[in-house]
C-alpha cells in the first residue's frame, strides 16, 4: 500500500490506520489474526487507547514475532497528571510487549478544562515529555474534540500530531486544523472517518477525505473485510465526484443539526449530568461491546432523569441543539432495549 510521510515525525505511514477500539468485542485469537491479516494487507499503523478494554493486550499478542521497525504504534492515557500518565505509559509497554510507543496521545485533552490540567505544572504533558527523552515515546501527540482547543494546543509547538473527528458530516476541521496542520507540518489522525458508525458509504466516506493529502484516516475495524473494501477504495484513487458532492449536501440536509458533536461546550450542567454519553449511546452500542457500552452509559442515563431543562447547556451548545429534548429520546431509547 501507498505511504505517505506524516507530518515533522517523518515517519511513513500506510494511507490508512487501523483503529483498535472494535476488537473488543473479539476474542484474542480472532483480534490477533484480524491485526495480523491487515498488517499484511500493507498496513503499518495501530492506533489503539489504554481506555479500550484488552485492546492493547490484543494487539501486542498479534505483533509479536513482527519486525517492529515495520509497525507504527499509537495509543492514549487518558490522565489528567504526571504520576497517573506514567503509570499507564508503563501499562501500555507491557500490555503491548514493545520497548517504545511511536505516537503517544494525550486523550481528549482538547475538551474544555482538561487542556488547561494536562499543561499545568505536574501535568500529564511533563510525563509526557520525559518520556520522549527516556525513549520510551518517539513523538508526542493528543486527541480532541474541540477546534477551538485543538488550535491552540496546536501552536504551542510541543505536539507532532493530533487526532481530531472528521468526515464528510463532521467537517469542522477542513476549515482551519487541517490547513493549520500543514502549516506547522502536524500530523493529522481522522479519528472516525466513517462517524463512529453513523456512515454507511464507506467509497463516499474515503473518497472525500481523499481529497486532503495530509488527512490520516483511522477507521475502527473489526472485520477483515471491513479493512480489505477501504484498502481497495484507497488505492483506486478515486476523485471526489460532482454526484459525490451532491450526495453529501443531501446527506447534511438529512442528519440535519441534530447530533451531538461532542465537544462539552455545554458542560458543566448544573445536575451534574454527562450529557456527551448520553447522547452518543447509539454510537457507543456500535463501537464497543455491550457490557462495555452500558458501563460507558449506564449511568449518566440515569442521572439523565434528573434534568430540569434549564437549558443552560443549550445557552452553551455552540450547534443549538435542543439538549434536554435530545436527552429525553436517548433516555427513550435507552429503555426501549430493556423493554
Amino acid at each position: 500500500m501507498e505511504k505517505f510521510r506524516f507530518g515533522k515525525t517523518n515517519l511513513m505511514v500506510s494511507r490508512v490506520a487501523f483503529g483498535g477500539i472494535p476488537i473488543m468485542r473479539l476474542n484474542t485469537a480472532e483480534a490477533s489474526a484480524l491485526v495480523s491479516k491487515s498488517l499484511d494487507l500493507g498496513l503499518n499503523f495501530i492506533d489503539t487507547a489504554n481506555g479500550y478494554a484488552d485492546s492493547e493486550e490484543k494487539i501486542g499478542d498479534a505483533i509479536k514475532g513482527r519486525n517492529r521497525q515495520d509497525i507504527i504504534i499509537a495509543t492514549k492515557s487518558g490522565a489528567g497528571d504526571k504520576k497517573t500518565f506514567n503509570e499507564h505509559l508503563d501499562l501500555s509497554l507491557k500490555r503491548l510487549g514493545v520497548d517504545y510507543i511511536d505516537i503517544y496521545q494525550l486523550h481528549n485533552a482538547g475538551s474544555t478544562g482538561k487542556d488547561k490540567v494536562v499543561l499545568a505544572e505536574g501535568g500529564a504533558m511533563e510525563g509526557l515529555e520525559e518520556a520522549v527523552k527516556a525513549g520510551k515515546v518517539r513523538f508526542p501527540a493528543f486527541s480532541a474534540h474541540s477546534i477551538p482547543i485543538a488550535m491552540e494546543l496546536m501552536k504551542t509547538d510541543r505536539f507532532a500530531a493530533v487526532q481530531i473527528p472528521f468526515n464528510y458530516i463532521d467537517d469542522l476541521a477542513a476549515k482551519e486544523i487541517i490547513p493549520l496542520a500543514k502549516e506547522l507540518d502536524i500530523g493529522f489522525i481522522a479519528m472516525k472517518p466513517m462517524g463512529g458508525g453513523l456512515l454507511d458509504d464507506a467509497g463516499l466516506a474515503f473518497r472525500y477525505l481523499g481529497q486532503f493529502d495530509n488527512v490520516f484516516p483511522d477507521p475502527g475495524i473489526e472485520k477483515l473485510e471491513e479493512i480489505s473494501q477501504i484498502i481497495d477504495i484507497v488505492n483506486r484513487k478515486e476523485p471526489f465526484s460532482v454526484d459525490d458532492k451532491k450526495e453529501v449536501e443531501r446527506q447534511k440536509k438529512e442528519f440535519g443539526p441534530v447530533w451531538c458533536h461532542r465537544c462539552d461546550y455545554c458542560q458543566p450542567c448544573p445536575q451534574g449530568i454527562g450529557i456527551n454519553p448520553i447522547l452518543c449511546a447509539k454510537s457507543a452500542l456500535k463501537r464497543m461491546p455491550l457490557d462495555r457500552a452500558k458501563a460507558f452509559v449506564e449511568a449518566s442515563m440515569e442521572k439523565g432523569r434528573s434534568c430540569t431543562e434549564c437549558r443552560e447547556c443549550v445557552s452553551r451548545c455552540p450547534y443549538d441543539l435542543d439538549i434536554p429534548n435530545l436527552i429525553r429520546t436517548q433516555i427513550a431509547f435507552w429503555d426501549s432495549l430493556s423493554a
